[in-house]
């Protein structure tokens, strides 16, 4: 047991650094912008299903998802892939990466209030106070972006909105739908909630690679291309689910820290972003208040 809590939290954390520099990348490909969120998210879908059927043809067990367990497969697509994604590549567009890392941190914060509704997990006034705190620092966000207008290298009110969506999707799903993932093998599981994502793009593949431009992507961009579909779909899809059989959907989501803190050191380093100190402000608040929900026991009161 004890070997397999540490090597899901060792999954969960190489899923979420990728996930860290997935931020720099799709900042890259956006800031390029000669492929659009809808053709990059086409890409991710389509090839993650590719490798996730070509590796199940060689490594997973032979099963098949229950019938019954069909429509359940299809919701947990639509919420853990396709709006995830979608919802994420829209609002990268317009939010800076420092501000779309402090936004992922909220993750956690939605999981333990799903988990309330669905699973009567109990929230002690030390968790609402949690929840307030980030929200402060959201709205922090929200008020310093009113004020700046310079465009999509900026955040933007709608940026935040589309990072909300991205983070209550994706709770939901990890909150939601552990027994479902428990009950097939990873590869199984994915490659089937990746067919039916690739479905759901489908209707929207042929406009939205017509109003991409491939052949003039700099090699470097697709380099990041590569990246985003190979390393923070295929491999980082896989660890999630790996980490959700052996761990709690809380603590799953708990590794979102590791996220803005890659992303971040990039963006600075790169330059592809600033801190000051407003933002500063705003990520102890977001970071005080997940904190307080995740570490503190909902059966214990706050120290």
């Amino acid at each position: 047991m004890k070997r397999d809590t540490l090597t899901g939290n060792l999954a969960c954390f190489a899923a979420y650094a990728l996930f860290g520099f997935n931020i720099i990348s799709c900042k890259r490909i956006a800031l390029d912008g000669n492929i659009t969120p809808m053709a990059l998210f086409c890409l991710r879908s389509f090839g993650a299903a590719v490798l996730f059927w070509l590796w199940s043809l060689f490594t997973a067990p032979r099963e098949h998802i229950a019938r019954a367990d069909v429509w359940k497969v299809v919701l947990a697509s639509f919420l853990g892939l396709f709006m995830t994604q979608l919802s994420f590549l829209f609002a990268i567009t317009q939010t800076t990466a420092i501000d779309a890392s402090i936004m992922a941190t909220l993750s956690p914060v939605m999981t333990l209030v799903i988990s309330a509704i669905f699973i009567k997990d109990r929230i002690t006034w030390c968790g609402v106070a949690g929840i307030l705190l980030s929200i402060a620092g959201v709205l922090i966000l929200v008020f310093n972006s009113v004020s700046i207008s310079a465009g999509a290298d900026h955040t933007s009110v709608w940026g935040i909105l589309g990072m909300v969506a991205n983070c209550l999707c994706f709770a939901s799903y990890v909150g939601i739908f552990k027994p479902l993932i428990q009950k097939y093998s990873v590869v199984t599981f994915m490659k089937w909630m990746f067919l039916f994502s690739s479905l759901m793009a489908l209707p929207f593949a042929f406009s939205a690679f017509s109003a991409s431009n491939l052949a003039a992507v700099p090699s470097g961009v697709m380099g990041h291309v590569a990246f985003v579909v190979v390393g923070a779909t295929f491999i980082a899809y896989f660890l999630i689910p790996y980490g959700q059989k052996r761990l709690r959907p809380v603590v799953v989501c708990m590794y979102t820290y590791v996220q803005p803190v890659i992303a971040m050191v990039i963006a600075l380093v790169m330059g592809l972003d600033t801190l000051g100190p407003l933002k500063i402000a705003a990520t102890l608040l977001v970071f005080l208040g997940v904190g307080l929900v995740n570490f503190v026991p909902p059966t214990k009161a706050c120290p």
